[in-house]
């Protein structure tokens, strides 16, 4: 694979990250716009349910209608057979044949719409568990995700802070160390005045005792010069 393709499979790549993360951040909203979508259809198909229900409803009512003129006139049939009045009975057999032809289809177009009803109902059953327990899952999620952030914010809140004391405690260290140091050179500072006093006490106590004779005096001054004049 030369440079070129690297190049633009490296793209490929980023572009797909970019379009999987701009998904994720949406994903809470996309998944409720889904949610309402299905809560909508889940809408119609009651709807159509409902609709089904009442033909399948009608049907059954003619056809239970169609029965009972079947059974009505075949008593007029047999009353006309005890009458012997065949020819009577004979056009009222073509009426109940008739009559048995629509039962059969009433009766077929009944049990259609009874088919189609139980299968949507148990279609729409499945939906509207799939949707609530999606509905569930969704106010999980919801729920973690603010934990989460809630979280995320007083992690972040906290390693904040954590860094600020952190960076105090390192500077009242530095202010305790300047202190120490200036309180050791006041000390020294202390114990060298102390000490040079202590001298010029002892000079002071030596040429007042006369045990030691002070430089700057006119005597030592003149003797000096003396020794000089005679050399």
């Amino acid at each position: 694979m030369n440079v070129w393709s690297k190049l633009l499979t490296a793209l490929r790549g980023g572009a797909n990250e970019m379009g999987e993360a701009m998904v994720d951040s949406q994903a809470l909203r996309i998944l409720d716009q889904e949610i309402r979508d299905a809560d909508l259809e889940l809408r119609k198909s009651k709807e159509a349910l409902a609709e089904i229900m009442a033909k399948q409803k009608l049907a059954a009512d003619r056809a239970e209608k169609s029965a009972a003129k079947v059974t009505e006139y075949e008593q007029y049939a047999l009353k006309a057979l005890e009458a012997g009045n065949e020819a009577l009975a004979q056009e009222v057999a073509v009426k109940i044949a008739n009559l048995e032809v629509e039962l059969a289809g009433e009766r077929e177009q009944a049990d259609g719409y009874a088919a189609s009803v139980a299968q949507l109902r148990k279609a729409v059953t499945q939906a509207e568990a799939n949707i609530k327990r999606l509905k569930q899952q969704v106010d999980t999620v919801k729920a973690t995700e603010s934990v989460q952030k809630a979280q995320m914010a007083v992690a972040q809140r906290y390693g904040g802070s954590q860094a600020k004391l952190h960076t105090a405690v390192e500077s009242l260290e530095r202010i305790k160390q300047q202190q120490a140091e200036r309180a050791a050179k006041m000390e020294a500072a202390a114990e060298l005045a102390e000490a040079a006093s202590v001298d010029d006490s002892l000079e002071a106590k030596l040429r007042a005792a006369g045990i030691k004779a002070d430089n700057a005096s006119a005597e030592s001054v003149l003797a000096r010069l003396k020794d000089k004049a005679k050399s």
